[in-house]
C-alpha cells in the first residue's frame, strides 16, 4: 500500500454570487502554491485555464450524471472523452471523483455507482490513461459505524452491497478509498465527549490521548481515528491494502450563534496543523508511515451555500482572493498561504472609479494617518503623477501600518490584497517596507 509523496489540495466550491474567473482561481492556486485541486465536476473552462500549469487536478462526476452513465458504456465514454481526453497531457488530470458521498445522499443511484465507477475506467483503458488518471469515488466518514475504538469499526452493512464490489475494484485497479472527514461535525455532534483540542490536533498530555482498548494504540487527534476506522472497517471485509485519500478535511471560520466554534482561529488551528500533520509523514497509528494525502475544504468561502451560517464559511479566502486568515505554517516552500503576510500588498482594484480612488487616497493621507509627503511633486514617489499609483502608495503602506489585516485593505471596495509588489512597477526606485 503506497502512495506517492503526500500532499495538501483544495477543493474548489462555486456556490458564489462572485465566483472569480478561472484565469484569477489559477492565478491565486499559483501565488499560494497549490500544486493539487479536486473540482465539483469538469468545467472547460477551468480545465483550460490549468492548463500547462503543472497542477494536479480531480475532475468530478456530477451526482446528477451518475444514473446515466452508469446505464451506458457510451455515455461513460462520451464524458471521458469530453471532460478528460480532450484536456490531457496539458491539463494534469490524476484523478476522477464518480459522484461525491452518493450512498448517504443518493440511494437511487448507489445501485448503478459500481457500473458508472467502471464504465469511467474502461474508457480510461481505451484511451490509454487508466495508469495516469485513478478512478474512485468520495465516500462520508458516515457510513463507518461503530468508529471509536477504530479497531471496532465496521461500515454500515446495508451497503455491502455496493462496498464490496468497489472495495474489489479499488483493490484490482490499485486506486484508493476516498473519504471525506470532517471533526468539526463529530465534535459538534459529540455532545462534549470529543474535546475540542483533540478535534484541532492541539498537542494533548499523554493521560488524554484516546486508548484503543483492542489494539493499546494512542490517539492524539480525530482525524487519524477515523481514517484508522476506515482501515479498519476495510480490514473487516478483507481488504488491506487499499490506501486512504482523504477528499474533504476542513473547519468553518463562521457560525451561527449555536456554532460557537466555528471561528476564525479554530479554523486556522486546524487547517495549519493539518497541513503541517501531512507533511510530517507520520501516517497513522495503525498505519504509521503511509501517508494521508487530503483535500482541504475549501479554497473559497460559498455565499450562496444554504443552510447554517458555518456552510458559508468554509474558505480559506474570499471571492477577491484575501486569505480569511494567515495560516500558522513555519515550513519554508509549503504549500497554501504559507504566511503569505509576508508578500501581500494593498492596491487599488483594476477599473476601480478614479473619484471613489481619489476620496479613498484623501482619507489614508488624512483621516488614514499614512505619511504621504514622498507623493508631493518633487519626491520619490511623485511620478508617475496618476491616482493609481498614488492610491497604490497610500493604501499599500496603510495596510502595513494596520499590521496587513484583510480589513485594512478595502477603502470602501476599491482596494484589493494582491501578491505583486506595486512598488516594483510603480516606483523602480523605492521598495515598500
Amino acid at each position: 500500500m503506497y502512495l506517492a509523496e503526500p500532499f495538501i489540495g483544495v477543493n474548489i466550491g462555486t456556490d458564489l454570487s462572485d465566483m472569480p474567473h478561472p484565469t484569477q482561481v489559477v492565478a491565486l492556486l499559483k501565488a499560494q502554491q497549490i500544486r493539487h485541486v479536486r473540482l465539483y465536476d469538469a468545467d472547460q473552462a477551468m480545465l483550460l485555464a490549468l492548463a500547462k500549469t503543472g497542477i494536479q487536478v480531480a475532475v468530478t462526476v456530477p451526482n446528477e450524471e451518475i444514473l446515466a452513465i452508469g446505464q451506458s458504456n457510451s455515455t461513460a465514454a462520451n464524458w471521458v472523452s469530453r471532460n478528460v481526453v480532450a484536456h490531457y497531457p496539458a491539463t494534469n488530470i490524476t484523478a476522477i471523483c464518480v459522484g461525491s458521498e452518493v450512498l448517504t445522499t443518493l440511494p437511487n443511484a448507489a445501485k448503478v455507482l459500481v457500473s458508472a465507477i467502471k464504465y469511467i475506467h474502461s474508457a480510461l483503458v481505451a484511451s490509454n490513461l487508466d495508469r495516469q488518471v485513478k478512478v474512485s469515488t468520495p465516500l462520508s466518514s458516515s457510513i463507518i459505524l461503530d468508529s471509536f475504538p477504530p479497531s471496532q469499526a465496521f461500515f454500515n452493512r446495508s451497503l455491502n452491497p455496493v462496498l464490496v464490489p468497489l472495495l474489489d475494484f479499488l483493490q484490482s485497479t490499485g486506486s484508493y478509498l476516498m473519504l471525506n472527514i470532517y471533526p468539526y461535525y463529530d465534535y459538534m455532534q459529540s455532545n462534549g465527549v470529543i474535546p475540542l483540542d483533540y478535534a484541532l490536533f492541539k498537542s494533548l498530555p499523554p493521560n488524554k490521548e484516546a486508548v484503543d482498548s483492542n489494539t493499546l494504540l494512542h490517539y492524539t487527534n480525530v482525524f487519524d481515528a477515523m481514517v484508522d476506522a476506515a482501515y479498519f472497517a476495510m480490514a473487516f471485509l478483507n481488504y488491506t491494502n487499499i490506501p486512504v485519500v482523504v477528499t474533504e478535511s476542513g473547519w468553518p471560520s463562521k457560525g451561527g450563534s449555536n456554532e460557537p466554534d466555528a471561528t476564525v482561529d479554530n479554523a486556522n488551528t486546524y487547517n495549519s496543523n493539518l497541513i503541517k500533520h501531512v507533511f510530517n509523514k507520520t501516517g497513522t497509528p495503525k498505519h504509521p508511515g503511509i501517508d494521508v494525502s487530503t483535500y482541504i475544504y475549501e479554497l473559497y468561502n460559498e455565499d450562496m451555500k444554504s443552510g447554517p451560517l458555518s456552510e458559508k464559511n468554509w474558505g480559506l479566502f474570499d471571492a477577491n482572493g484575501t486569505p480569511i486568515y494567515i495560516l500558522h505554517l513555519t515550513e519554508s516552500g509549503a504549500v497554501l498561504a504559507n504566511d503569505t503576510s509576508n508578500n501581500t500588498f494593498c492596491i487599488a482594484k483594476d477599473g476601480a472609479d478614479p473619484k471613489m480612488l481619489q476620496a479613498a487616497l484623501d482619507w489614508a493621507c488624512g483621516p488614514g494617518k499614512v505619511e504621504c509627503s514622498p507623493l508631493l511633486q518633487g519626491q520619490p514617489c511623485y511620478e508617475p503623477d496618476n491616482v493609481i499609483a498614488h492610491a497604490n502608495y497610500a493604501f499599500d503602506t496603510y495596510y502595513h501600518k494596520m499590521g496587513k489585516t484583510p480589513d485594512a485593505c478595502d477603502f470602501n471596495g476599491v482596494a484589493t490584497i494582491s501578491t505583486s509588489d506595486p512598488s516594483k512597477f510603480l516606483f523602480p526606485n523605492v521598495m515598500l517596507d
